[in-house]
C-alpha cells in the first residue's frame, strides 16, 4: 500500500486553555471519502486549517501529500481544495467571473482558464445561468458553484466542511453525487467534515468521530456499528395463524429478546441482544412448530454509534 495522503501524529492545538484538537493521530488513504464527524466545536474546522497550513499546531506532526503544512503551506494549498460551510462568493459577479478570478488566484494557466471554467460550469449544471449574477442563485446553486471553485486547480485532496448544510434534499443529493464521482471516478481524496450522520453513512469509506477535540472512534461505518451497537432490531414474519403463539414464545426468552415484540400487521418487530441471538431464536421458533417466512435484521447505523459513544463519555 502506498503512503497515506494525510498523516497526523499526536496533533494538538490550543486556544487559550481550550484544547480544540487534542493529541489527534490518524491516516487518510488516497481515493478515500473520509468522514470527520462531530458536533459543532468538536475540532473539525480547526483540524482542516491545521492540515492546510492556515494554523500552526502547538505540538505533533502533520504530512499532507508528502509535505509539512507548517513549513510548506503554499505548496500544500496548491494541491488541496477547500469548501467551507459558508463559502464566500462575490454575489455582485456572475458565476463565470467568480470562477475566472479564482482561477487566476490558483495560478491556473491563463490559456486554460476559459476551457476549465466552461467545463466546471457544465459539470455542475450551471452553464445556462453562468452569466447571471450569483446573488440571484439558490442555496443549492451557490453551493455547487463553491464546489466548482474548489476544484478549479484540480486538487488531489478536497476538504469539505458541512457541504450540504441548509440545502434542500434535492440539492443535497446532487452534492452527494458530485462527491462520489470525484472520489470513485477521478481518484480525488475527500476529507468530509460533517455532523450529518446519514450523509456520512451514505458517502464515507471510513469515519473518525471527534468529541471535544479528541478522537473517540475510527473505522468503517460497519466496523463501528458492530463494535459499539450491541443490540439488533429485526422484523419477523410467521404464518398469520400462528401470530399469538409467536408472541407468547418470544416473551419467554428475555435473554434473547431484550425489548418486547411489537405487532405491526403481518410482522413482529423486536430488539435482540445481538446478531449472535439469531440462530438460537430460529431454533426455538422451529421447536415450537412456528413457520418462519422471513427474519430481516435492521442494520445499525452511525447515528446509533454516535449516541452510544456519547453515553460512554458521560
Amino acid at each position: 500500500m502506498s503512503a497515506p495522503v494525510i498523516q497526523i501524529s499526536s496533533l494538538s492545538r490550543r486556544f487559550g486553555e481550550k484544547n480544540a484538537v487534542d493529541n489527534l493521530t490518524l491516516d487518510v488513504q488516497a481515493g478515500e471519502i473520509f468522514g470527520f464527524l462531530g458536533h459543532n466545536g468538536a475540532g473539525k474546522t480547526t483540524t482542516v486549517r491545521l492540515l492546510n497550513g492556515v494554523l500552526e499546531p502547538n505540538s505533533g506532526q502533520v504530512c499532507v501529500l508528502g509535505l509539512d503544512p507548517q513549513t510548506e503551506g503554499p505548496a500544500v494549498r496548491a494541491q488541496t481544495g477547500v469548501l467551507t460551510e459558508t463559502p464566500s462568493l462575490d454575489e455582485r459577479l456572475t458565476a463565470r467571473d467568480n470562477l475566472s478570478i479564482y482561477a487566476d488566484l490558483y495560478n491556473v494557466p491563463r490559456a486554460e482558464v476559459p476551457r476549465r471554467v466552461n467545463s466546471l460550469l457544465t459539470e455542475f449544471e450551471l452553464a445556462d445561468r453562468a452569466d447571471e449574477k450569483v446573488g440571484g442563485y439558490s442555496k443549492g446553486m451557490k453551493q455547487r458553484l463553491a464546489l466548482a471553485r474548489a476544484l478549479l486547480h484540480r486538487p488531489e485532496v478536497l476538504f469539505l466542511d458541512e457541504p450540504t448544510a441548509a440545502l434542500d434534499p434535492v440539492a443535497a443529493r446532487h452534492v452527494h453525487a458530485l462527491v462520489e464521482n470525484l472520489a470513485r471516478r477521478e481518484g480525488c481524496t475527500v476529507f468530509l467534515c460533517t455532523h450529518n450522520l446519514v450523509e456520512a453513512q451514505k458517502l464515507c469509506d471510513r469515519v473518525a468521530v471527534m468529541e471535544h477535540g479528541r478522537l473517540v472512534a475510527l473505522g468503517t461505518p460497519s466496523d463501528l456499528t458492530r463494535q459499539y451497537v450491541k443490540h439488533l432490531d429485526v422484523d419477523l414474519e410467521v404464518d398469520p395463524i400462528q401470530m399469538e403463539l409467536a408472541l407468547q414464545t418470544l416473551q419467554e426468552f428475555p435473554q434473547l429478546v431484550i425489548r418486547p415484540p411489537r405487532r405491526d400487521k403481518e410482522l413482529l418487530s423486536m430488539t435482540l441482544a445481538g446478531r449472535e441471538s439469531i440462530p438460537e431464536l430460529l431454533f426455538i421458533l422451529a421447536q415450537k412448530g412456528l413457520r418462519v417466512y422471513r427474519l430481516a435484521p435492521q442494520e445499525a447505523n452511525l447515528e446509533e454509534v454516535y449516541f452510544a459513544l456519547n453515553r460512554g463519555a458521560q
